[in-house]
């Protein structure tokens, strides 16, 4: 297994997350109706709203993992965050990164991986909308861009829920 790197611009990237007032809230209906969207439209067992903190992935939105929180080290995201987009993962075993990863070897056995990076206005990589199988999958430039759709209204939720905050 293989850590995500931390970028030299982790300081300014976890500022701006927590400017957003979001870590540690509970489940909101607006981002569980799109990651729970995002499950059926593409049948997969796992699908989440997950942000990247400096030592964990915590998921404001989470559907078919049991826990809401793991560490960074062992997060597909914390890698996902490092992209342009999206990150696609369609063999986890096959892939260096993650192929003795415990999420992989072990429960919740996580075989595909693709997270679409909630990247502010600003430019802050803040997390992703990811979507997760037991199984192999691919996923073609249709899927990837309703990926990206719907990853685009989750950071529009958490942008508009960063304006409300300001006028509080």
């Amino acid at each position: 297994m293989i850590p995500a790197p931390i970028p030299e611009y982790d300081g300014q990237r976890l500022k701006a997350l927590k400017k957003l007032l979001i870590l540690d809230t509970p489940p909101e209906e607006r981002f569980d109706r799109i990651t729970q969207f995002a499950m059926m439209e593409f049948e997969m067992p796992i699908a989440q709203v997950s942000l990247v903190d400096r030592d964990r992935q915590w998921s404001k939105s989470n559907f078919g993992l049991e826990q809401a929180e793991i560490p960074r080290g062992l997060s597909f995201c914390g890698h996902a965050i490092l992209e342009r987009n999206t990150l696609v993962v369609p063999d986890a075993l096959q892939d260096t990164r993650f192929s003795d990863n415990p999420l992989v070897a072990g429960k919740p056995w996580v075989r595909f991986y693709a997270g679409a990076v909630l990247r502010m206005p600003y430019g802050a990589a803040l997390g992703t909308l990811c979507v997760m199988d037991t199984r192999p999958r691919r996923m073609d430039q249709v899927d990837l861009s309703i990926l990206g759709s719907l990853r685009d209204l989750v950071v529009e939720e958490m942008v508009r829920r960063e304006v409300s905050e300001w006028h509080t």
